[in-house]
């Protein structure tokens, strides 16, 4: 009876932040958001989700401090270093071909992704011909992601990725040590658009030729994973790349025919021309 009436609360819960903020989480997978909620009800000290509820409508902090929980910001730069290095030495040289290039680095989090790739592009001499979208539903991970400070005990796992990634340089020459972190050259992001943009219920908004979101699906249910993967199907020009996690995959989507397998190890896939 207990484990019925917290999903009710649940559900519930869901619906307000989507009614009221238009967060829309209530498909993604069940399990998932309900060991987060239950971790963010804990450390609020709160009794139950119908409290957290009434918080969520009525102080308007509550959305920020709940966003936290709710969206994954676990991440690294040159995260699965294999993945760059295969973007670099693979995907690269069909993207030489291009006079100009657009990147979207969906569910940014807080932007150790999008510096990897705008080091890459910048090593690879594309960087001039290339716009970069780092999108997420976090308004705090976009803040985060723009500043571009982490903390330096961080520095030596990014930068023995970046040489396991096939680095052309040395990470240190990207970053100088302020505010007690590791802050990010600001021209990295000169050619990048940081924009709010959610996989659930927002469209398409720009023709890419390379996706990467890489760790967001395995947190929808299936049903949103088809939604997303169509997205990027739609957003993609012909024989755009689209990039996902390791634990992802195409082969179960709807949508898997309209993609072909480009490096099946590193979950990199080609939008086919027809």
């Amino acid at each position: 009876m207990r484990d019925e009436i917290e999903d009710i609360e649940i559900e519930l819960l869901l619906d307000a932040l989507y009614r009221r903020y238009h967060y829309d989480f209530r498909n993604y997978a069940r399990a998932s958001i309900k060991r987060r909620l239950r971790q963010a009800r804990e450390q609020m000290g709160l009794p139950n989700f119908s409290a957290m509820q009434e918080r969520l409508l009525h102080d308007p902090a509550m959305l920020s401090a709940l966003l936290g929980y709710l969206t994954v910001q676990v991440s690294e730069m040159f995260r699965d270093p294999q993945y760059f290095r295969t973007i670099r030495e693979k995907v690269v040289p069909h993207l030489r071909t291009y006079p100009s290039l657009r990147i979207w680095i969906a569910g940014c989090s807080n932007g150790e992704e999008l510096y990897s790739f705008a080091i890459l592009f910048r090593e690879e001499g594309l960087e001039e011909r290339t716009i970069f979208y780092a999108t997420d539903i976090n308004p705090d991970a976009l803040t985060a992601a723009s500043n571009g400070i982490y903390s330096l005990d961080r520095i030596k796992t990014f930068t023995e990725n970046h040489q396991r990634a096939g680095g052309k340089s040395s990470l240190s020459d990207y970053y100088s040590t302020a505010y007690g972190g590791a802050a990010f050259d600001k021209s990295l992001c000169s050619r990048v658009v940081f924009s709010d943009h959610s996989l659930v219920t927002d469209a398409v908004f720009a023709e890419m030729h390379l996706i990467s979101c890489r760790n967001v699906l395995i947190y929808f249910d299936r049903p949103l994973q088809d939604r997303a993967i169509g997205l990027f199907r739609d957003s993609l020009t012909r024989n755009g790349f689209l990039g996902l996690g390791a634990k992802e995959s195409l082969r179960f989507s709807d949508h898997a025919r309209a993609f072909a397998d480009f490096d099946r190890d590193e979950k990199i896939y080609q939008r086919r021309e027809a």
